[in-house]
């Protein structure tokens, strides 16, 4: 199946209400621009950083630093981020949460699991880590590695900012040479996927720090494709949540041990009732490192 890639400037025609495609007009395709294309979209970044910059450093300002607080009568919204192993994903969205939203351990909602495949669940309702038992596991069925999180709207872009930190310079993902496959793929799940407002916010975000990555529709089960994320719609492509040995992990490279105060944020959970399923402990039985 082939994977329709959208780049940020056919993005915002779309978003913008502006007629992009005609009869004759050539195909899009990641870093495929024409000179002219290429000059319009530099000077409306440019546009953008002056205006959006100044902004952000005046509330940044007037906030003395401090997270800025969230509308008390938003609704939180559910997203979820892919990049990679979901580990190091998972700490960096605790801390996102702690600095943006000023939660503290008792109140962080990023979990890690599973999204992306077009099967769902086990006739079961089950999704899994790969198991000795191959009970319903989530390459099989097509879904990828993703950290989930319960946040107010007003506060995607700058959740989405450190999505796109993740990635280097060039748009690779940390693992991008370690972990590959489908299972490791990139996508963001927000409700609507594409058609959402937020999707105008993403690209907003991903300008922002750098227009590292291009995006595509995701249609689910989808390749794992460098530089490219996949935006999801999240009523469509739903998040399963990991088993309890996965939450709150040590990262993937050398040097990403966590304080003790942070592995042992599952089991606190666990004791006060959050259910993590009841799959098997990965391929070995033991629970640990996916073993």
């Amino acid at each position: 199946m082939t994977t329709t890639v959208v780049h940020l400037a056919l993005y915002a025609a779309l978003f913008c209400g502006v007629s992009a495609w005609t009869s004759n007009k050539r195909s899009f395709y990641p870093n495929a621009r024409t000179l002219q294309q290429e000059q319009e979209q530099q000077q409306s970044r440019r546009n953008f950083l002056a205006t959006g910059g100044a902004l952000i450093a005046s509330t940044f300002a007037a906030a003395g630093g401090l997270p800025s607080p969230a509308n008390a009568d938003e609704e939180l919204m559910e997203v979820y981020f892919g990049c990679g192993c979901f580990w190091h994903v998972q700490h960096e969205f605790v801390e996102a949460e702690k600095k943006i939203l000023g939660r503290s351990d008792d109140e962080l909602t990023s979990r890690a699991g599973y999204a992306g495949g077009k099967n769902g669940a086990s006739a079961d309702g089950k999704v899994c880590y790969h198991n000795a038992l191959n009970v319903a596991d989530y390459g099989k069925l097509g879904h990828a590695e993703v950290v989930h999180m319960k946040i107010p709207p007003s506060k995607f872009e700058e959740f989405a900012a450190e999505y796109f930190k993740l990635f280097d310079d060039k748009g690779f993902r940390p693992d991008q040479f370690g972990d590959r496959g489908p299972e490791y793929r990139n996508l963001v799940g927000i409700k609507g996927g594409t058609n959402s407002d937020l999707a105008q916010k993403l690209i907003k975000s991903s300008i922002a720090t750098g227009d590292k990555v291009d995006f595509a529709v995701g249609k689910g089960d989808d390749r794992d494709a460098a530089k490219v994320v996949f935006v999801m719609d999240i009523e469509k492509y739903p998040f399963f949540i990991a088993e309890n040995y996965h939450q709150f992990h040590d990262g993937f490279n050398f040097g990403e041990n966590y304080p003790n105060s942070y592995n042992s944020l599952a089991s606190k959970y666990a004791q006060k009732g959050e259910n993590f399923g009841s799959c098997p402990n990965g391929m070995l039985g033991v629970g640990v490192g996916g073993l």
